[in-house]
């Protein structure tokens, strides 16, 4: 993966249609959740893009500060394109989002909500569930948390 961390402000035209194609592609079209993506919440972020070597966006996430999504540093929109699936990719952009906000902001404490069905492979990224299970766009999730440092 070749790592593009940027803000809002610094997205190319390109990069942002490519990041908002790949989130309706999987979380619209792929999940079937008839929803708005767009929530004006991308103009806080940092985003974390993994390009392929053939220049395709293959990984995304974006990322908040303490206090923006919840009281804890976040990642959110964890999306990965069908082709990198099963390739490790998704483990590779989640090791890389942890890192830019531990830089960003120290070893904090991150708060995800995360589709029920991936809760072993966040825990085993240092997470740990802190809700029961809830619904959101018709899809069990549940909030998890990776403390920071001690």
């Amino acid at each position: 993966m070749n790592w593009v961390i940027k803000t809002f402000e610094e997205l190319t035209i390109a990069e942002l249609y490519a990041i908002l194609h790949l989130r309706s592609e999987v979380f619209v079209v792929e999940q079937h959740c008839n929803y708005q993506d767009m929530d004006y919440a991308d103009q806080q972020a940092i985003h974390v893009q993994g390009y392929t070597e053939q220049g395709n966006l293959g990984v995304y996430t974006r990322v908040f500060a303490a206090g923006v999504k919840f009281d804890e540093a976040s990642i959110g929109r964890v999306v990965s394109a069908a082709a990198v699936r099963g390739t490790g990719a998704g483990r590779l952009l989640m090791q890389k989002s942890i890192a830019v906000l531990e830089e960003l902001y120290g070893k904090v404490p991150i708060r995800i909500g995360a589709q029920l069905y991936l809760k072993k492979f966040y825990e085993s990224l240092g997470f740990e569930q802190k809700s029961g299970i809830y619904l959101e766009d018709n899809i069990e999730h549940i909030e998890m948390v990776r403390a920071g440092a001690v």
